[in-house]
């Protein structure tokens, strides 16, 4: 196994030998999930984010890697990235080698499913935190913490051996500390070089209040719209003074047409309960000043609106009114 660690480990260092640029506050996640049907048919699909943002794609189906976004090349070549993409492939393989035989050796059964997320987070000041986690049937098996591998603290027993093994290894060891020390960090720095229009863009949020179907005798359903907003995070709740209200329920944060996001954020309450209600929207946009709704005067606006509209269409009535008399009089008077 040594072999195609080095190979590995020399590969990526290569590849990113030459990034350099500024990141704040980025978090770049690798993740893996990799499902073993049987002893000789194994799916794998593979995937990048820096942040919210995918970045990048790899399936089995089509064993290609694919740039979701316009600069999710960052500062390499396609040279380098057909390189890395080989050495991905590469390991891919000895990975699955390498579970086949603790399948044999553990007498395992399949199907089985491993998910593997490694990256950093890279934040002011050039400091670095990173991540190195792997799950067995959707249950914490093994992490990289400092130097070692560890067990999770409620794996299973046979982890522990699985753990012993890589600690023994030292290529593995240091291809570890590498690549999530060094290498991760400058592939955030070309990133966010590379997509820093698209990273620094923030769109702000238009919120509106509304009644939703009637859940039940004398309860409202009251909903908190906000949409138009970039980049996705957004805190959306309702308050009872500066009391969150437990029975909110928040939606899917789903994209709109032009790239912005939309929330929506529901309250069942008794009709009688609706008073003193607010909703309130954070977001990086908005610079602190949180936009906050009250139900109250979001009910008067509604029937001040109700009210204009019914006077605008009796006026129109009078004029049209008065404007078909005058006509008519003239056509008399002619005849």
């Amino acid at each position: 196994m040594g072999l195609w660690q080095l190979l590995l480990f020399w590969g990526l260092s290569q590849v990113w030998a030459s990034s350099e640029g500024p990141a704040e506050n980025f978090t770049f996640r690798a993740l893996q999930i990799s499902s073993f049907v049987n002893s000789s048919w194994v799916l794998t699909d593979c995937s990048g984010w820096l942040g919210e943002l995918q970045t990048h794609s790899w399936c089995h189906d089509s064993d290609a890697l694919r740039f979701l976004l316009p600069w999710s090349l960052g500062n390499f070549s396609e040279q380098q990235w057909e390189d890395l993409l080989q050495l991905f492939q590469f390991y891919l393989l000895k990975f699955q080698r390498l579970v086949h035989g603790f399948v044999r050796m553990l007498r395992g059964d399949y199907p089985i499913e491993i998910q593997v997320c490694a990256g950093c987070k890279v934040n002011s000041g050039s400091t670095t935190e990173t991540f190195l986690l792997a799950a067995y049937q959707g249950n914490d098996a093994l992490s990289f913490q400092g130097n070692s591998w560890r067990p999770a603290p409620e794996a299973p027993p046979w982890t522990a051996l699985i753990t012993n093994g890589l600690n023994q290894d030292e290529v593995t060891t240091e291809m570890a500390q590498h690549l999530l020390r060094e290498t991760c960090p400058q592939l955030v720095l070309g990133l966010v070089e590379a997509g820093k229009a698209e990273l620094e863009k923030k769109e702000k949020p238009v919120a509106w209040l509304s009644r939703g179907p009637t859940p039940g005798p004398d309860r409202l359903l009251l909903v908190c719209r906000v949409s138009g907003f970039y980049p996705k995070p957004v805190w959306v709740t309702w308050l009872r003074g500066e009391q969150e209200q437990p029975g909110s329920r928040r939606g899917d944060v789903l994209p709109n047409a032009d790239g912005t996001w939309y929330l929506r954020v529901t309250l069942d309450v008794a009709a009688g309960e609706a008073a003193g209600l607010s909703c309130r929207v954070k977001h990086s946009s908005l610079g602190g000043q949180d936009i906050v709704l009250y139900w109250e005067a979001e009910h008067r606006v509604s029937v001040g609106w109700i009210i204009s509209a019914v006077v605008v269409f009796l006026l129109v009535l009078i004029v049209g009114f008065m404007t078909w008399r005058k006509r008519r009089r003239f056509n008399e008077d002619i005849l």
